[in-house]
């Protein structure tokens, strides 16, 4: 498939570098020099040129585009690039906008301004950190499926837990036993593993968990991990992502604070965000943190736009607070080293935004029947989730799992049928309109029969 990128930043970058690794045909625009050259590895034609420009435009033979994805800072840029693209003949678009102003206009945006998808990861990033302050046992993003049906969670392993030094398939004989939820991925130190019966659970390792909320919340529990939700939070940074979280925890009757150390910046952050406390002052300021009660908040979350202050402010708290501490970081390629030095739980804008433009384009490869719904990078990369829509007359339907042939590297995490969530065993079947959550450390899968045959 062509796909042209506009803008080489973090996000486009990181969104050629997989693209070009499932084997598409992949031309990157950018005004500057220094980014095309930093891709001088990657099999990819460099355009420099400005993307607003139909000249340019031409250049990249976006004509002949599949799809065009625009990932420039201004998401002023990002739209005119798609309406100029869409004019000169690509077939999709996707767009990263971003601005809070923009959200209610979002219909205005896709429909008549024919921009096919939008991308705003500082309000897919809020979202996923809200998840995390209800489940804190959690060490990452939660993922969800199935119109969040289905939760996906990263466990540390302390090493007391019932489970480790056990094969699985000792620890989940059956169904009762398992409480209905599925171990589904293990992160140990660089290697990623799709568990199988066998596999065998350590101390240290990070345990991938999938299953209802209900399900999982009881098992976790049971577990002995922390499930309180926050109630009180301190937020660091005034960026975008900062202002989505913090009115997503307004409205969940979270008390918060933001600090933010520009004074025009957290004059605007006031105005907005009625029910927040917005300090004007340094969030990295170790007396100013103590003194705004950071010893005893729930959760401590570093959002500013500089990854040194987040990790510098996040290290901190992890030696005086009792609550949870989330770090943004772009550069997920640290987040092993990171945990090492006790920041367990990193987010990544970032990736996020790639993982939200994989699912565009892995839909747009084989059209509306390709059936992906949902798509997540998890262990640095290294592993995806992946959620398909059952189509019709697939030649595994009704066929138990036990019987089928499924992918080496891949495991079936979970079946929905309807409101029903289903942790499979071999007696299991796939039937038609169900969702299936796929763990694999395949990449460019863009149809469950890639993955189980008959």
């Amino acid at each position: 498939m062509r796909i042209v990128i506009a803008g080489m930043g973090k996000l486009g970058t990181m969104v050629a570098r997989t693209l070009v690794s499932e084997m598409h045909d992949v031309t990157v625009i950018d005004m500057d020099s220094a980014p095309l050259e930093k891709l001088e590895d990657l099999d990819v034609l460099p355009i420099k040129g400005n993307a607003v420009s139909i000249d340019t435009l031409e250049e990249a033979d976006v004509k002949h585009a599949d799809i065009l994805i625009s990932t420039m800072r201004s998401d002023e840029c990002n739209m005119l690039c798609c309406i100029f693209a869409k004019q000169v003949g690509a077939k999709y678009t996707v767009a990263r906008i971003r601005e809070p102003e923009y959200l209610k206009s979002m219909s205005f945006v896709t429909q008549e301004l024919q921009i096919n998808y939008v991308a705003n990861p500082e309000r897919a990033t809020a979202r996923e950190i809200s998840r995390m302050l209800r489940l804190p046992f959690a060490t990452s993003g939660i993922e969800t499926f199935a119109k969040g049906l289905v939760e996906m969670v990263e466990m540390r392993v302390v090493g007391d837990e019932p489970f480790v030094g056990k094969p699985i398939a000792d620890v989940f004989k059956d169904r009762q036993s398992s409480s209905k939820v599925l171990f589904c991925g293990v992160r140990r130190g660089s290697e990623s593993i799709i568990p199988k019966g066998d596999t065998v659970i350590q101390a240290g390792d990070s345990v991938f968990v999938t299953a209802d909320y209900a399900s999982l919340t009881t098992y976790l529990r049971n577990l002995g991990k922390n499930s309180k939700a926050a109630r009180d939070v301190i937020i660091v940074g005034g960026s975008r992502t900062a202002y989505y979280l913090a009115d997503t925890l307004n409205q969940s009757g979270v008390k918060t604070k933001l600090i933010e150390i520009n004074q025009e910046r957290a004059l605007y952050l006031d105005e907005m965000l009625e029910d927040t406390t917005v300090i004007c002052a340094d969030g990295t300021d170790q007396q100013l943190l103590l003194s705004e009660g950071l010893r005893n908040t729930d959760a401590f979350i570093t959002l500013t736009d500089r990854d040194e202050e987040n990790l510098m402010a996040g290290l901190y708290a992890t030696k005086v607070c009792k609550g949870r501490v989330i770090v943004k970081n772009s550069r997920t390629s640290y987040s092993g080293l990171l945990s090492e030095m006790g920041l367990d739980s990193i987010i990544s804008p970032t990736q996020i935004a790639c993982n939200i433009m994989l699912r565009a384009v892995r839909t747009r490869i084989a059209g509306e029947q390709s059936g992906v719904e949902r798509i997540y990078k998890i262990m640095d990369g290294q592993a995806e989730a992946i959620e398909f829509l059952v189509p019709e007359n697939a030649d595994y339907i009704g066929i138990p799992l036990a019987r089928l042939t499924v992918d080496a590297d891949s495991l079936v995490a979970v079946i929905v049928r309807g409101t029903k969530v289903v942790v499979p065993f071999g007696s299991d079947t796939v039937e038609k309109g169900d969702h299936v959550v796929i763990m694999t450390k395949r990449t460019g899968l863009t149809n469950l029969n890639e993955v189980i045959k008959a």
